[in-house]
């Protein structure tokens, strides 16, 4: 074990990359399930809760204290968790349940490219030539895709579009939350782990003030699914799509380049290809294609010196 291990370890930051992008493609399969018994907004403040107690207790775990960080820090945060994960994983949960998760899983790719555009308009961050053909690349595969599936008149249908809609402006929201994120963690002390236990401190909250504005009833769905089965499947897909995740996420932005882990990140698009071939999708060589062609873009993006 002791040899296996030291064979991989200069590669670990991009096993830890794949690993996370598979988990949130096999995670999205499950939510896309749930999202037939639990609004999206509910299922978005239920993972929240969770993910945020096993970050938390995982925080105390590392001794990590929240009362040294600067309060720009926290208000930077806590507005990125508000918009990126209240609002938009809520999003997310809607085009999942309107694209189902291999086009929704595509859309998200839209979301590196617009992290650099904000950054470079907010932070000053630099885009070269090959930046700029990468974000034209991306854009390009996802729509290739997403145009496929057509109605019986030849165009796409409103669920499509409104679908598309909600999964950009998850991605759009995601990249927000992004650059807010960075600009915190580049110019203070907090960690990501602090950092994500704050955004999801303000994801959640964002979730109830939303809820009790709109006057919304929750829990309807509680009484008919309460059964250990329902509630371990809820347990799991928080522990592998969110927690786990996002652990990874943050191990393999430590142990490899940030370009190559963003990139290899974006990869759920790939793995989602077979799992949905084998619960039975069609899946065709466009949107094979559509997918590489993508990621290829993501790569020019990152990989450009």
């Amino acid at each position: 074990m002791d040899i296996f291990l030291s064979e991989i370890s200069p590669i670990r930051g991009e096993l830890f990359a794949l690993l996370a992008a598979l988990l949130w493609a096999i995670a999205s399969v499950i939510f896309r399930h749930l999202g037939s018994v639990i609004r999206p907004i509910e299922l978005n403040l239920l993972k929240g809760v969770i993910a945020l107690t096993l970050l938390s207790l995982t925080s105390l775990l590392m001794g990590e204290k929240l009362t040294t960080l600067a309060p720009l820090a926290v208000l930077m945060l806590m507005i990125s968790g508000a918009f990126g994960i209240g609002f938009g994983d809520t999003m997310y949960f809607e085009s999942l349940n309107l694209l189902g998760p291999r086009r929704t899983l595509l859309l998200g790719i839209l979301a590196p490219p617009l992290t650099a555009l904000i950054a470079s308009l907010t932070l000053g961050e630099t885009l070269n030539w090959l930046s700029w053909a990468g974000i034209l690349l991306t854009i390009l595969g996802v729509a290739w895709v997403i145009t496929e599936n057509r109605d019986a008149a030849g165009n796409p249908g409103s669920n499509t579009w409104k679908g598309v809609l909600f999964g950009f402006l998850a991605a759009f929201s995601q990249a927000v939350g992004a650059v807010m994120s960075r600009w915190a963690l580049t110019r203070t002390e907090v960690s990501s782990l602090q950092s994500t236990v704050i955004r999801l401190v303000a994801g959640v909250a964002f979730l109830v003030l939303w809820l009790l504005i709109s006057r919304q009833k929750v829990g309807a769905w509680i009484k008919p699914n309460s059964t250990p089965r329902f509630w371990g499947t809820i347990l799991l897909v928080v522990v592998i799509g969110t927690y786990l995740a996002i652990w990874l996420q943050q191990l393999s932005f430590q142990y490899t380049r940030v370009g190559i882990a963003s990139t290899l990140l974006a990869t759920s698009p790939v793995f989602i290809l077979p799992i949905s071939a084998l619960l039975g999708e069609k899946i065709t060589l466009r949107a094979i294609l559509g997918v590489i062609i993508s990621i290829g873009g993501v790569s020019l993006l990152f990989l450009t010196p």
